[in-house]
């Protein structure tokens, strides 16, 4: 058996689930091409971002005259992988169209450049699901369908996240939730990098917000354990039509959305998403901002307050929420609720 390392084993679940369509298998050198330099599949279908099985040439060796491939996790036979091809590709020149640079200190770049030698395509056959210790957090697809449901929500509004909630984040949802039923916060808790929230803190901040702030029965939660590609625009199209998947109408795409460092613009994501919205199946609501204005006395966006460009704006940065927890500093509540920061201020917050 090869025995699969945490993110595989997530990937293969997630393409068993459906929550990856109109993908249902690892990708072969076609469609990973057409992805790349498309976002399509060679169906035409709008897919954004590789999904491949990684694998190294003694494994290869062992497993391409057999029918399929037995895969373990921590000892255990979890899934089959139906391998259909095995193939190797240059890496380098996919970097620029998948993540708009070459810099390998470029957290998605170091994941991809790290990944074993071949890639396998094929379908998974699941036989274990993952049990992990935020398991119980997460729904499947259709799970939150029928949760949806039950809620007689016909209108839903997905959240994606990788920190915990500040002002900003709340003020987008809240927005969310004038036009439509109910929010589905879904925080992605699979593998981040080195300095992000870690699921423990995401997860309690998260419960504290909304216990302490949204009306009942208007927001559902569940975790989606798949790992960050940190590749900004691309990945808000994949975000997307997950949530699709997932059930939801609607989906925000913010600010810098799932952007890292300076490697893309504030609103690239909206751009590149706008070239393919009608097909996605899912409306997308594409907000500005927020930041707090010392004049307006509150969380705005650049449409709604005329003090962008002056000493009145407050951005509501990671790096001043950080700061925060990690030196136990005095809690400032126009960017942050109190109860978020007490919620995680003993916890391992960050990931080393």
């Amino acid at each position: 058996m090869i025995e699969l390392r945490q993110d595989q084993f997530l990937e293969c679940e997630k393409l068993a689930l459906g929550a990856f369509f109109p993908l249902s298998k690892f990708m072969n050198q076609a469609e990973f091409h057409s992805c790349v330099e498309t976002l399509r599949l060679p169906s035409g279908e709008v897919f954004p971002l590789p999904v491949v099985f990684d694998l190294s040439q003694e494994e290869k060796d062992l497993y391409q005259d057999l029918n399929f491939i037995p895969l373990s996790f921590q000892g255990k036979h979890v899934a089959n992988l139906h391998h259909e091809e095995f193939y190797k590709l240059g890496r380098q020149e996919v970097l620029k169209p998948l993540y708009g640079t070459t810099d390998e200190e470029h957290p998605g770049i170091q994941d991809f450049l790290s990944l074993k030698e071949y890639f396998a395509s094929g379908r998974i056959e699941l036989l274990e699901r993952t049990q992990f210790e935020f398991s119980k957090y997460e729904m499947t697809p259709k799970e939150t369908k029928d949760l949806f449901k039950k809620n007689n929500w016909k209108t839903i509004v997905g959240f994606q996240t990788r920190n915990i909630p500040h002002r900003a984040h709340e003020f987008l949802q809240k927005v969310a939730l004038e036009i439509v039923d109910g929010l589905f916060i879904q925080p992605l808790v699979g593998k981040k990098k080195a300095g992000d929230f870690t699921p423990e803190a995401v997860l309690a901040g998260y419960n504290s917000l909304i216990e302490n702030y949204y009306p009942e029965n208007s927001v559902a939660f569940g975790v989606l354990s798949t790992k960050m590609r940190y590749a900004g625009p691309r990945e808000a199209i994949f975000h997307a039509l997950i949530r699709r998947n997932y059930g939801c109408t609607h989906f925000i795409v913010g600010r810098d959305h799932a952007g890292v460092g300076d490697y893309y613009g504030t609103y690239e994501a909206h751009r590149l998403i706008e070239t393919v919205e009608a097909e996605l199946g899912i409306t997308i609501l594409k907000l500005h901002g927020p930041y707090y204005c010392n004049k307006c006395l509150g969380v705005v966006t650049e449409k709604t307050c005329p003090h962008s460009e002056t000493s009145f704006r407050e951005d509501i940065s990671g790096t001043k929420i950080r700061k925060m927890i990690s030196e136990k500093a005095e809690i400032e509540e126009h960017l942050i609720r109190k109860e978020v920061i007490e919620s995680v201020i003993e916890l391992n917050a960050f990931i080393s």
